[in-house]
């Protein structure tokens, strides 16, 4: 059975002896973040949540706790050191886990402080983990995340990176180019879950495991009847010119098959089947061939194949089978839109405690004691520019409770 950890539990206790506490992260992990007392943040304690906020809004703070990218480029010269210096964790913590290995497709463009963190929070030797990094991307960059990537066999670059759009298809693309080379390196993982970098777990590899067995083959994806006000995204075609998407002004055949389009969003959990579809079965090639022109295509497609008869794992088209985002497992946001006061009947998750981006809540502390109660495998956002206190505080818990799980 999981151990379960509490927040009131978090913090270590006189008869704590075990062997891979060594793999713990403690106060020279993370600098003057350690400072903060993140048993308490996780409890939603008001005083030690005020305490990091003070801290984040210091130069000084910000400065000491940020990893530059040459870092990564110059540790990694000794793989060993950087493996132990970061303290990955180099085997399996269970025999569940090993007999459970999954696939993972990270995309990447900037921040390498914030994809190695969820990197080193989502490892296991067991597992297998595309890494598609924008092919306009800053050189340095891209020489550190390749350095990173090099000092594991269970992780690879892209064999063909694309120059990813914004709400364009190349988006799609890069999951499907990671895709193709995770299906083709291992026949043996169970699950396709695909991440960005200011992605964060908010639960173990061990409990991410048990959640996916608990689907029994299923995918789990917000999939919903499209809004009308989201309809144009699709009926008329669209390109890029100069890195940007426009319209064309021409008006788009309707989808192949006359399939229903459904709402959904860029990330999903789901079974290798349902991948298998997505590289091999040909209507699922022609929607795709269909929507390489469309708007924010990301937000369609996956939760479209979702609700085709015949694809493993999916659910019938029919309104009782739209799942949402909030009921869906894979990934847990915050749109400023949806939130409220406490209390509030209209909002669907209480105001952000750190910034917006794009309508979309960057996780403060203030967020974390909500978060951890949740029952999605990931959040987002998350970035060390905003608050490294919440990463730390999350990374850390995370760390104990999975080392805990193998007592």
């Amino acid at each position: 059975m999981l151990f379960l950890l509490s927040p009131s539990e978090f913090e270590l206790d006189a008869s704590y002896s075990l062997s891979y506490s060594w793999l713990e992260y403690t106060e020279a992990d993370a600098g003057p973040a350690a400072n903060c007392n993140c048993s308490a943040i996780l409890q939603g304690d008001p005083e030690a949540i005020s305490e990091a906020r003070l801290l984040n809004i210091t130069k000084d703070f910000h400065k000491s706790v940020h990893i530059p990218e040459e870092y990564y480029i110059n540790v990694t010269q000794d793989c060993r050191e950087f493996q132990v210096t970061r303290k990955y964790l180099m085997f399996p913590l269970s025999q569940e886990e090993e007999d459970f290995p999954l696939a993972y497709s990270i995309v990447v463009h900037q921040k390498v402080q914030d994809f190695e963190r969820l990197l080193r929070a989502i490892y296991a030797p067991q597992n297998v983990y595309c890494v598609h990094v924008d092919k306009k991307a800053d050189a340095l960059v891209f020489a550190a995340i390749m350095s990173i990537t090099s000092c594991f066999p269970n992780i690879f670059m892209v064999s063909q990176p694309v120059s990813v759009v914004y709400a364009a298809w190349p988006r799609v693309q890069a999951d499907i180019n990671c895709m193709t080379d995770l299906y083709n390196v291992s026949t043996t993982w169970k699950y396709f879950l695909n991440l960005c970098g200011q992605d964060f777990p908010l639960k173990t590899n061990l409990e991410v495991v048990r959640s996916l067995q608990s689907l029994k083959g299923a995918n789990s994806m917000e999939s919903e009847k499209m809004p009308d006000g989201k309809k144009w995204r699709m009926q008329s075609a669209f390109q890029i010119v100069d890195g940007n998407i426009m319209a064309t002004g021409k008006a788009k055949d309707p989808p192949p098959f006359n399939l229903p389009i459904l709402s959904g969003n860029a990330y999903f959990v789901a079974c290798r089947g349902y991948v298998r579809s997505v590289l091999e079965d040909s209507r699922v090639k022609e929607l795709i061939e269909w929507a390489k022109d469309t708007y924010s295509p990301d937000e369609f497609l996956w939760a479209t194949i979702q609700r085709m008869p015949g694809v493993p794992g999916s659910k019938w088209p029919n309104v009782k089978y739209d799942l949402s985002d909030l009921n869906a497992i894979a990934r847990l946001v915050k749109w400023q839109q949806h939130e409220g006061s406490e209390g509030s009947l209209e909002a669907v998750y209480p105001e952000c405690h750190g910034n917006h981006v794009r309508s979309i809540c960057v996780y403060g502390t203030g967020d974390l004691q909500w978060l951890i109660e949740q029952h999605h495998l990931f959040a987002n956002k998350f970035d060390v520019d905003t608050d490294p206190v919440a990463i730390y505080c999350l990374e850390k818990y995370l760390r104990r409770k999975a080392l805990l799980s193998i007592r």
